[in-house]
């Protein structure tokens, strides 16, 4: 892939440089507002299939404030794999490895528009953007569609611009558009690629739809399309995502709900706390690639689960999956604890 796109690679890597050498000292030097470090922490234990395996994360998120217009994130991610030497018995091994998924510098012109450059996760629907983090989704696996538009990475190299172009008191129209660098840097990886995404807002009803597109191009160029669901009510703790995408590889949807137990989203009292949740989804494969990350087959899974957040920002989570392929069809379980943790990045002033 390197040797398609050399121009490129060679100017990403020194813009990747000079951002990241900025983004670097501007932190360390805006003494007008307090940077804020945030992410969280998780233990995950998994039986797929027979195989059992367990995944330690940490992924710290930091928001550094630089004046009134200007904003530094990013976020990375130190992730263990734990499994028995033969799969289902003998002693288990296992490795720590590390990702960078953002670095990124946002210019905030004004509630129409934000500019940003560097590293930032690639907006294509809104699972990868939104649910990604697993202080936020309610399931531990992704969804079977997750990689139709964040092929190469999750993460694009280059810049965006967002904002709302038009807000009335009844709705909003938001949008996205970027453009990503070909990168074969270690942490910093992405392809060559463009697109957007653009939905309508409800804010009265909680509801949001919007549709994604994405033209790889590079490795023969070819296209993604994508929509998406959000209908959050404001009168009950009820959340319902959806998505469907279709690439060369494939199509399908995935369609999720939870539902806390609870009279309104301000109670947190006893059984208030407890979260069904419940997803679907279908996959039909398109056309085999090996960088596609994507089933080869056709693939149909349902999930069920129950999410418990405790005080001080700690969840518990167990699911059950049962995934259906021609080739055969198999259980997953997975428990999960999480720790959701905020604070200062160190002492300073707000503005």
């Amino acid at each position: 892939m390197k040797g398609d796109y050399p121009k490129d690679a060679i100017v990403n890597k020194i813009v990747v440089a000079l951002l990241v050498a900025f983004s670097c000292a501007s932190a360390l030097f805006a003494q007008s507002s307090t940077p804020i470090l945030s992410g969280g922490m998780q233990f995950v234990g998994t039986s797929n299939a027979g195989v059992d395996f367990f995944q330690p994360v940490i992924s710290p998120v930091l928001a550094a404030p630089v004046g009134d217009h200007w904003l530094i994130e990013s976020r990375g991610e130190l992730q263990g794999f734990f499994a028995r030497e033969d799969g289902t018995t003998g002693p288990y091994q296992g490795q720590f490895f590390t990702t960078f998924d953002y670095a990124q510098l946002d210019y905030i012109a004004n509630s129409h528009l934000t500019i940003t450059v560097g590293r930032f996760l690639t907006p294509f629907n809104i699972y990868n953007e939104r649910y990604g983090p697993a202080w936020i989704r309610n399931f531990q696996d992704p969804a079977i569609i997750y990689t139709i538009g964040t092929r190469s990475t999750a993460s694009s190299d280059g810049f965006m611009l967002r904002g709302v172009a038009v807000a009335h008191e009844n709705w909003e129209w938001n949008y996205t558009a970027y453009f990503s660098a070909l990168s074969n840097i270690k942490n910093l990886q992405s392809g060559r690629a463009a697109g957007g995404r653009t939905g309508i807002f409800l804010p009265i009803k909680g509801i949001e739809i919007g549709v994604s597109y994405q033209r790889f191009l590079q490795n023969g160029d070819y296209s993604a399309q994508g929509s998406y669901l959000v209908w959050q009510p404001p009168s009950i703790p009820f959340d319902v995502r959806a998505e469907y995408a279709h690439s060369p590889g494939g199509q399908g949807y995935w369609l999720e709900a939870a539902y806390r137990l609870a009279a309104n989203r301000r109670n947190t009292a006893g059984l208030a706390r407890l979260q069904p949740v419940a997803r679907i989804q279908q996959f039909s494969a398109g056309t085999p690639s090996p960088n596609a990350f994507l089933p080869s087959r056709d693939t149909n899974r349902v999930d069920f689960g129950l999410n418990y957040y405790l005080p001080h920002e700690v969840r518990l989570n167990g699911s059950y999956g049962r995934q259906f392929t021609p080739g055969g069809n198999s259980n997953i379980w997975n428990f999960q604890i999480t720790y959701r943790f905020l604070f200062p990045a160190w002492p300073g002033g707000s503005k």
